[in-house]
């Protein structure tokens, strides 16, 4: 059985996220030893481990709680599991759309800029006025 310190360690993710965790239902009330101390077995490191891995690739919270269901139902279609994934390869790929734009914006945004003073400074006057920009980018830092 791991404590609560010994399962953030081993699963990189604070002892807070973990409780956070517990309180909205992605992992379950720990048992307790004699003492109150939260211990952890193996199924509770590998769920862990599920939900941190999930929320590197992206993942939402309603989207690992699907996929944590649908992991508890082993019977069931990995359809579902796959029609969360592709949704979340697009947001992937949409994001990627609207921060490619964002660069190319910031590209010429120094380019432009001829180190004079702040002026007559391009960085300065695109910043001012959005209808300088050649992309669209509103959605994205809003």
């Amino acid at each position: 059985m791991l404590t609560i310190g010994t399962l953030a360690k081993r699963t990189g993710t604070k002892v807070q996220t973990i409780r956070y965790y517990e309180q909205i239902g992605l992992l379950p009330e720990p048992g307790r030893s004699a003492g109150g101390q939260r211990r952890y077995g193996d199924s509770e490191l590998d769920r862990l481990s599920f939900v941190r891995h999930a929320r590197q690739l992206g993942f939402s919270l309603d989207a690992i709680r699907e996929l944590l269901d649908l992991s508890d139902h082993p019977d069931k279609s990995c359809a579902e599991a796959d029609a969360i994934a592709r949704r979340q390869l697009k947001q992937v790929e949409q994001r990627m759309a609207r921060l490619e734009a964002l660069r190319t914006e910031l590209q010429r945004m120094v380019h432009e800029c001829s180190g004079g003073h702040t002026a007559d400074c391009r960085v300065l006057e695109v910043l001012r006025d959005h209808s300088e920009c050649l992309t669209d980018h509103d959605e994205i830092g809003a």
